[in-house]
């Protein structure tokens, strides 16, 4: 499917009232370590119509990497998201829906406590999928796109645990190829309760960038990605809260807008830019940014200095940057795995 996302306002107090027959309505659930983002979509020729949508920063991962279990505050405020996704989710009347948690669940000692709290609660049943699924997922929504006149490209998302990286072959005519995936523990929050977010100064965010460079090393040294790069032969694709921050901020946005920002290049000269000015400001200023706000301030710099490292890595001299992802992935594949004609 070449995926063509629209979206359509609709009054959230307001149920939809229609005299022709009910059609198929789907919903996709991306549960992160940082955030839990809900999409509502009616299919249409070539894609889907995005009719209602939802979005929270929870930090369901706060605290994980100090002794793997999710605390009680967390879950109390991922609860209360959820509470409100099951809500939508009734009132679109959805047909259809897959809700998928990701590292955070992975790595919590506690999860199976969580996802039964969740389901009961909310009647929400949260599926806990591998990091080859989320990498393969978020490819589905984001595929098209890449460039099929460029041979190789990487495609990363930073999420709030980790950061799954692939390594693809994109071929005319066909769906790209993984030839090698990874997820790496250097997520923005664990980078951040590690190294300090809000008063991160250029030694701690050089020392995030470090850390990095040693995670990703191993995927470099078998698949020999730098010297594809430098001839030319590799794009660079990325989806994630970091990549979308940074081209809107480049932009100049008054405030965040997807429709300038999704599908945009984003060079990478102007790209570190941005980025000096961010590590430059402290907590406030970043907060104050329209595009960054009081809830990513801290986090930011993590997700900077992530995308430092696979710059200095792989030097591709331009970024796609993509505002979609995990979930557009699973609503193309709950489309096309039914066999009504739309």
């Amino acid at each position: 499917m070449d995926l063509q996302v629209h979206s359509e306002r609709q009054n959230d107090t307001g149920r939809l009232r229609s005299s022709a027959p009910a059609r198929p309505v789907f919903a996709a659930l991306d549960l992160g370590t940082n955030n839990c983002r809900l999409l509502i979509a009616r299919p249409i020729p070539g894609g889907f119509r995005v009719i209602d949508a939802f979005s929270r920063i929870v930090r369901l991962g706060e605290g994980l990497t100090r002794n793997d279990r999710l605390s009680d505050s967390a879950m109390e405020r991922t609860l209360a998201a959820l509470r409100i996704c099951g809500s939508k989710i009734e009132r679109r009347g959805v047909t259809a829906a897959r809700a998928v948690a990701t590292e955070a669940c992975r790595r919590a000692r506690n999860c199976s406590e969580f996802v039964d709290a969740v389901e009961r609660e909310t009647g929400i049943a949260i599926e806990i999928i591998s990091s080859q699924e989320e990498g393969r997922l978020a490819l589905a929504g984001c595929a098209s796109l890449l460039d099929p006149n460029v041979p190789y490209a990487v495609v990363f998302d930073i999420g709030g645990g980790s950061t799954e990286l692939m390594w693809l072959a994109v071929e005319r005519g066909r769906a790209p190829r993984i030839l090698d995936q990874t997820s790496i523990q250097c997520g923005v929050i664990g980078l951040t309760e590690q190294f300090g977010g809000a008063d991160a100064d250029r030694g701690m965010y050089r020392r995030m960038v470090e850390e990095v460079a040693s995670a990703i090393a191993s995927f470099e040294a078998r698949n020999g990605i730098r010297e594809r790069v430098l001839a030319g032969q590799v794009q660079m694709l990325g989806t994630s809260g970091t990549v979308t921050t940074l081209a809107g901020v480049h932009l100049g946005l008054c405030r965040y807008d997807r429709r300038a920002v999704d599908g945009s290049f984003l060079r990478i000269d102007h790209a570190r830019a941005v980025i000096e000015r961010l590590v430059a400001l402290d907590f406030d200023g970043r907060a104050r940014h329209p595009c960054i706000g009081q809830d990513r301030a801290d986090l930011v710099i993590a997700g900077c200095a992530v995308l430092d490292a696979l710059c200095d890595c792989w030097p591709v001299e331009r970024l796609r940057i993509a505002d979609r992802g995990l979930r557009e992935g699973i609503l193309v594949e709950l489309i096309g795995s039914t066999r009504q004609i739309y």
